[in-house]
């Protein structure tokens, strides 16, 4: 057997020793929930079968898992893809073809065929399977200059229009398809349960029945309809995505822990996988989340006993960018876990080749099934056949190559201009101020009016949006520009002026406000009042009504915000969200044609309840105590004559900073901590790093999780019941504690994933001998069940110990065996938090 090139994948062989699981299982508090069988129209064609089985019977296991193995452009050469044959690449939200941000059709057309060519190539190991590219195709090409930008999931979601899902899935499939991609991921079918989510806006509504409804529009959109013009002609493979239960974390946090019972995840976060599959969707990617404490990448009962088992999905279930290095055992370079689990392709951006030879050797090994593999192969060639790789060319040889035009299209900019139109929400218009008359005099300010990377957000030609200039936008309008367009065709007067300054006093103003671009995690938010800081928008709203100017507030953004303050200053107030490319869209809607008549009436609904407080961050249709300043389905329209009142402007108070903690690890350890990892039989492990493993490479595992940010917490593991291993957080050099510190309290953050045996303690302040406190961990009744986040505030010098003027070598120290758990933000304070869990001395 050739030597396994990466120490990790020992920990794998204990299953055969009877010592540790490398298949994730449903938990034993989770009872079995019935799914339904999704009973799609489409079939499996016997003869799409014969030709799998007799690839698979010709080829090699390094073949079939360069097919599971998914490389990133930017760190992926010709040369790599010619040697290894991998089944598809990618590019991400910030990467383009040689580097070329603003790279036209004709250069991404070249690199697909570098690729095409280099996987077909036969004369190394003898087997010609056609690569795909996969792309975020977020709304609209999204990442691709010069692409049309529909307006963000959140937008289309008040639309309430499953014609125009549809017909937006076509438009961005051409789209995609001239420029050489044969697969997009997307739709993201996620339900929102706290707008504090950098992610909300990628979905179409906290209602499941919405999204449930959407999703299968725009699977239908991508691919096609089944039966008719399926993966056929300019359609490309989609993906579901990201199962399961993403929008569902606690605090809305990106990539966290979604806590719920198994009903609630398939009555609340599956419904748009429902009818995805239904409509035939191929590709399911896996989701970052955890589900009650299990990473969902590595947990086989959802992705093969109810995904591809129950729900019946015959398609192939792909991760996300490096997720699999967040299951327990795994790290960039394998995860047997993740695969056994269900995961068919793999999503290693840089780590591909270490990935593809550490797997070629665990299935050797025995690791990984060789029943897994060819079942994963199987289900990536079915979707890949179904869409026609061995038949339609080089992609600059296929016939939806030769429409550049298709690449921002005047047809598809008039449907994201008409979509845009749709997805706009009127919450007040007092006095009727809207529509406008065109012919008027009227000012345009505000931070956004001009900024498209403003009303296009992440996800728009680089990942988060925020270096983006106008110029990065081909042929976009700005939302001034398409003001300015229809004011001077009626003979009015416009003016833009960021600040609101003005010569002459304007007839009304329209202000442009909202949130900066930001993606996935850079959005998440502590709180929902916009712009608590420096309150620049609210200021000049308050200018211009203090100068008696009607104000009409367009706002941007990509979650309902508490902006109750804003409202008040405002006569009209309409919610934008992420409107895309197509500024003018806003336009047809707030102005009159040059007869004073409405152009365009409102007619999005709210897909997201609007908060009336600043804390209501799980708010969400059907909730007990429902109360939203602006309920479900909220909107209204030119018909409506509605005058809203001022409303309560008062917000939570917000706590003090505490400024009497020293931090020991928050996000990152302080400069004179480690980790340390020790077994009974080799040297100590230390890291000030993210990851590792203990010396004999199977007692203590660990790796980071996420709390508040990315990776800003560390999970430990103790897998065997036969082995003791120690943790601890220790000094590089033993080190006094300060003086101000003498009674001092040990803060952190605490989640406890699987008891520990009755008598395991949690030691604190130590030296070699002695500790200030060791506590049970069966003592601390709120921490040991629910698998959430504890805050704890510990007191220390319990017994006035003389040990309080000794050097410490450790601040936190656990000898253990079958435990699991999570630490974050640990500091020494001279006082406890209010807002802690206090053990005293007394407990």
């Amino acid at each position: 057997m050739s030597k396994i090139k990466h120490p990790k994948l020992l920990l794998c062989l204990l299953p055969v020793f009877g010592m540790f699981n490398c298949q994730n299982v449903l938990s034993a508090d989770n009872q079995q929930v019935n799914w339904p069988y999704v009973n799609t129209q489409l079939k499996r064609d016997p003869g799409v079968e014969k030709q799998i089985d007799k690839l698979l019977e010709t080829m090699t296991i390094e073949q079939k898992v360069a097919q599971m193995i998914q490389p990133e452009i930017g760190y992926l050469t010709v040369e790599q893809m010619k040697k290894y044959g991998f089944g598809s690449y990618l590019n991400g939200g910030n990467t383009a073809p040689y580097g070329n941000k603003r790279a036209d059709q004709a250069t991404w057309l070249k690199y697909a065929d570098e690729m095409y060519l280099a996987s077909t190539d036969s004369t190394i190991d003898g087997i010609a399977i056609p690569t795909v590219w996969g792309t975020d195709a977020m709304h609209g090409h999204s990442n691709v200059y010069g692409a049309t930008l529909f307006p963000h999931n959140i937008g289309l979601g008040a639309a309430r229009d499953g014609d125009l899902i549809k017909r937006i899935g076509q438009a961005t499939a051409k789209e995609v398809s001239a420029t050489g991609i044969e697969w997009s991921f997307a739709p993201p079918v996620a339900v929102v349960r706290d707008d504090r989510w950098g992610r909300t806006y990628e979905s179409y509504s906290e209602d499941p029945d919405l999204v449930k409804y959407y999703a299968g529009n725009m699977v239908t959109g991508i691919q096609g309809d089944i039966g008719a013009d399926f993966l056929k002609g300019s359609n490309r493979i989609a993906t579901a995505k990201h199962f399961v239960g993403d929008g569902g974390t606690e605090r809305g946090i990106d990539r966290g822990n979604t806590l719920i019972d198994e009903k609630g995840l398939r009555d609340i976060h599956s419904p748009g996988y429902f009818s995805a599959i239904n409509e035939g969707v191929q590709s399911v990617m896996a989701s970052f989340n955890s589900w009650n404490g299990k990473r969902v990448h590595g947990d086989k009962h959802l992705l093969t006993d109810v995904l591809k088992n129950q729900l019946g999905f015959d398609g192939f279930v792909v991760s996300d960018w490096n997720a699999h290095k967040f299951v327990e055992g795994c790290d960039l370079e394998q995860c047997a876990q993740a695969i056994n689990a269900g995961v068919d392709v793999i999503m290693v951006p840089e780590h591909f080749e270490a990935f593809y030879h550490n797997t070629v050797e665990q299935v050797k090994a025995g690791v990984i099934p060789q029943s897994r593999i060819d079942d994963a192969v199987r289900r990536f060639l079915r979707a890949k056949i179904r869409w026609g790789v061995f038949t339609k060319g080089k992609p600059s040889s296929r016939p939806e190559s030769q429409y550049p035009q298709w690449l921002g299209a005047s047809e598809h900019r008039e449907l994201a201009r008409e979509a845009v139109r749709k997805s706009l929400v009127l919450l007040k218009n007092n006095n009727n101020l809207l529509p406008i008359n065109p012919a008027s005099h009227i000012l345009v300010a505000g931070k956004g009016a001009n900024a498209i990377n403003m009303q296009a957000g992440g996800w728009s030609v680089s990942w988060q949006g925020t270096d983006n200039t106008n110029s990065d936008f081909l042929n976009a309008t700005s939302i001034f520009s398409g003001l300015q367009s229809s004011v001077l065709k009626a003979g009015g007067e416009i003016s833009l002026s960021e600040s609101g300054k003005y010569k002459t006093k304007p007839d009304v103003a329209i202000v442009v406000i909202g949130e900066e671009p930001y993606a996935e995690w850079f959005g998440d938010i502590e709180r929902l009042e916009f712009q608590p800081e420096t309150k620049q928008a609210l200021k000049l709203l308050r200018k211009l009504k203090a100068d008696n100017i009607p104000v009409v507030t367009v706002f941007l953004s990509g979650r309902p915000l508490w902006v109750n303050k804003e409202l008040n200053a405002s006569d009209a107030f309409v919610a934008a969200w992420l409107p895309g490319s197509e500024g003018q869209g806003v336009a047809d809607v707030l102005l009159t044609d040059q007869q004073g008549n409405a152009q365009f009436d409102f007619v999005g609904k709210l897909s997201f309840s609007w908060p009336k407080y600043d804390e209501q961050f799980n708010l969400n249709r059907g909730d007990a105590n429902y109360d939203p300043l602006f309920a479900y389905g909220y909107g209204l329209t030119y018909q409506d004559s509605i005058n809203m009142s001022a409303i309560s402007e008062k917000t939570t108070p917000r706590k003090n900073v505490k400024s009497n903690a020293q931090p020991l690890f928050v996000r990152s350890l302080a400069k004179n901590l480690t980790w340390k990892l020790a077994d009974s039989t080799t040297a100590h492990v230390l890291t000030t790093g993210s990851s590792a493993t203990s010396g004999d490479k199977k007692s203590l595992l660990m790796q980071s999780v996420n709390l508040s940010y990315q990776e800003d917490a560390r999970q430990f593991s103790w897998p065997s019941q036969f082995a003791n291993a120690t943790l601890s957080l220790s000094y590089l050099k033993p080190e006094l504690l300060d003086s101000k510190f003498n009674n001092a309290y040990l803060e952190l953050k605490l989640r406890l994933d699987k008891a520990p045996e009755q008598d395991t303690k949690l030691q604190l302040m130590c030296n070699e001998s002695n500790c200030l406190r060791s506590i049970k961990f069966s003592s601390l009744n709120k921490v040991m069940s629910d698998k959430r986040w504890h805050t704890l505030s510990i007191a220390l010098n319990c017994a006035d110990s003389e040990l309080i003027e000794q050097s410490m070598s450790d601040v936190i120290r656990i000898s253990a065996q079958r435990l699991s758990l999570a630490v974050a933000d640990i500091a020494l304070t001279a006082k406890p938090n209010n807002d802690a869990l206090s053990i005293t001395c007394s407990k």
